[in-house]
């Protein structure tokens, strides 16, 4: 499953990197793929209702409202037919797009299995919802798709009749057909909102609006496509005559083809496996599950930073249950916790000063605790020497730490950025442990984790408790936002700030950083 991953996350690296040459890093398409695919959800919904206004539902009627539409008011009523027919397209790209890219990230197991698994019922009523729109157009493509998807439904013994026989001679149509349709075509996207809505309620925050720029410009684009390039019908149906050559929407329509030539035993078979495997690789292989937080209590304050910062609503604040002053606690659900030690980072009681009594924070890693993480820095410290070093601190979704390769750097491996209080750099950077600190994570506006990225900007902007402290000097901090496939960038940038910090005379900060130790020390022991 690792193999195919990494064939697949290859070429969608490369992509996500070149778009990150047209784009900002916050407009990024493959960012922002579920977002858009709402965006489009609406266009198909609006012009849709428009189209449904001058539609009529009978054998001749339905294709003659259709021609009225795209010829006779081509400026309006034409022109939200494209923009329904490219959206169409465009939503079911974003779909599959979004799938292979959280399946290559390994985003569809553990806690997100139940936004993986609805997130294909929801693509399997948008494809239903598509191909029977193309029916009620009902011109030559009508016909064709009807008769393959008919003859394909009747394989299964689940009809009294057989279905496509409607499709096959003059007169067995009737005008209740394209009623149903209509119905079909307005129910079957209804219950896939119905879906997705399920699908975002795991979903801590989630984000179903787009920049409006790109929004704008994704709009803009499909406007101009229906201008130049019109969606137009291929003439009316003829159940006298067999179909001949239509033209496909390669998009909804690839496998139809397929559907046609080979027996109904071959095509049900494949379906039912393909759809077997998508709904059961969130647990296949067995996930080895990081061990859920843990919450000491003699502590914690109940401050809620750990619930406000957690990106999968693994922890809920409770009634508190000792005698404490404090009347909340949190706690955490180890079914939805993912050991991502957000959680952790953002604890005020993660203070790597404390000496004279055990790091202990109030909410802690049992497998990878702040006490192991204090200990690792110390311990890489002592392996770095010479002008500009630097700690390193990585996501281990990001650049590898075995990958830092910098003489005068040594690396830390988090289990994601946000894991790290801001304190810690003061820490390194008050201790004389290194000259400079850096942050390698995941892309920007792209973290494995939802949120980590974002809250660790926050702190050390002061926009976020934790915050870093004003008396860190910021010239001595570096982010690099690289991601996985960043190792040329993340050795630049290392290069280049190693030798800043060389080349300094003096480091601001230091002196009196030292001064208040024991002051610093007598305050969190």
């Amino acid at each position: 499953m690792d193999a195919i991953r990494g064939l697949l996350r290859f070429p969608l690296d490369r992509l996500e990197r070149l778009l990150g040459t047209v784009f900002p890093a916050h407009w990024n398409p493959l960012f922002n793929l579920g977002a858009l695919g709402f965006f489009f959800y609406w266009v198909i919904t609006v012009s849709g209702i428009y189209i449904y206004i001058f539609f009529d539902t009978g054998i001749h009627e339905a294709y003659q409202s259709i021609e009225y539409m795209t010829n006779e008011q081509w400026y309006l009523a034409g022109v939200m037919r494209s923009l329904h027919r490219y959206a169409s397209d465009a939503l079911i790209i974003c779909l599959l797009l979004h799938m292979a890219r959280e399946f290559s990230l390994g985003r569809y197991r553990g806690a997100r299995w139940f936004s993986w698994v609805t997130g294909i019922a929801a693509m399997m009523l948008i494809y239903m919802a598509g191909i029977s729109g193309y029916w009620l157009v009902w011109d030559k493509l009508a016909q064709y798709v009807a008769i393959v998807s008919t003859e394909w439904l009747d394989w299964l013994p689940i009809f009294g009749e057989p279905v496509a026989r409607n499709f096959l001679a003059p007169g067995s149509l009737d005008n209740r057909f394209f009623t149903l349709m209509i119905f079909l075509h307005i129910a079957v996207p209804l219950f896939a909102l119905a879906v997705l809505w399920m699908h975002l309620q795991r979903v801590v925050k989630p984000v179903i609006n787009p920049p409006r720029g790109l929004a704008a410009g994704s709009f803009l684009s499909m406007l101009a496509l229906s201008l130049v390039l019109p969606a137009v019908s291929q003439g009316p149906a003829d159940l006298a005559r067999v179909p001949g050559n239509v033209g496909l929407d390669w998009i909804y329509l690839p496998l139809f083809p397929l559907l046609e030539r080979l027996p109904g035993s071959v095509t049900w078979s494949a379906a039912m496996a393909v759809f077997l495997i998508l709904i059961t690789i969130p647990v296949l292989p067995p996930m080895k599950r990081s061990a859920a937080a843990v919450v000491d209590l003699g502590n914690c304050n109940g401050c809620t930073r750990c619930d406000l910062d957690c990106p999968y609503e693994a922890i809920a604040m409770v009634e508190r249950k000792d005698d404490s002053p404090f009347s909340m606690m949190p706690q955490v659900s180890a079914s939805l916790c993912v050991g991502c030690g957000i959680c952790a980072g953002s604890c005020p009681t993660s203070m790597p000063f404390r000496r004279r009594a055990d790091l202990s924070p109030g909410i802690d890693l049992p497998d990878f605790t702040m006490a192991m993480l204090r200990d690792e820095v110390e311990a890489v410290a002592k392996r770095i020497s010479g002008p500009g070093r630097l700690i390193v601190f990585s996501c281990q979704h990001g650049v590898r730490a075995s990958d830092v390769k910098h003489g005068s750097c040594a690396a830390v491996s988090l289990r994601c950025i946000g894991q790290l209080p801001p304190s810690f750099i003061d820490y390194v950077l008050s201790r004389d442990l290194a000259d400079g600190v850096l942050l390698a994570g995941c892309k920007e506006n792209d973290c494995y984790n939802r949120f980590g990225l974002r809250w660790t900007e926050d702190r050390l902007a002061g926009q976020r408790d934790p915050h870093l402290r004003a008396r860190v000097d910021r010239r001595r901090l570096k982010t690099v936002w690289c991601g996985a496939g960043g190792n040329a960038w993340l050795d630049a940038e290392l290069a280049a700030f190693s030798q800043e910090m060389a080349s300094l005379e003096s480091l601001p900060g230091k002196a009196h950083a030292q001064a208040p130790r024991v002051k610093e020390d007598a305050a969190h022991g």
